[in-house]
């Protein structure tokens, strides 16, 4: 029998990479990983561990941990959430020239929202290269400035009020 740290890590994992919403899925999973359990030994790890139940806007729920920032990355890596608040972005500006969009924020703020853009893995964008205040996003070869701006609207409070280059 494998040991409760092993167990623990591989439960850790799975949760950190995948949205699971029962125990009795995480124990399917963790059985596929090899890992036998009994719903009352898993009920003792979910809860040395501090595993959270959260609803997901689609109407179901998920296991995530204390980390605040789990949450938020799942949702975007499944494409649950937008993130279009401007205060949380610090967005600035958008502007485009032929397949890179050049998004300025306030300072600080850059390499975060950079980040939100590449775990999201939207087609469009292949990938982004942040600064301080700065964010490069290479689009994918044909997209459109108009496209990548529908795209981009799910990180950036985008409106009439932000010319379309």
């Amino acid at each position: 029998m494998k040991n409760r740290k092993k167990r623990v890590e591989v439960i850790v994992d799975i949760i950190n990479r995948q949205c699971v919403g029962s125990q009795e899925e995480l124990s399917q999973l963790l059985k596929k990983a090899g890992y036998n359990v009994t719903q009352a030994t898993l009920s003792r790890d979910l809860k040395m561990l501090k595993t959270t139940k959260v609803p997901t806007d689609r109407g179901t729920y998920m296991y995530i941990l204390p980390d605040s920032n789990v949450i938020k990355d799942k949702l975007l890596a499944t494409g649950q959430t937008d993130l279009n608040n401007r205060d949380q972005s610090g967005f600035i500006s958008l502007k485009f020239s032929n397949n890179i969009a050049v998004i300025k924020t306030r300072n600080g703020y850059a390499p975060g929202l950079a980040y939100d853009i590449d775990i999201s893995n939207v087609e469009e964008i292949i990938g982004t290269i942040p600064g301080t205040d700065t964010i490069l996003a290479v689009l994918a070869e044909g997209v459109s400035h108009e496209k990548a701006r529908e795209v981009l609207a799910r990180f950036l409070p985008l409106d009439n009020k932000i010319p379309n280059y």
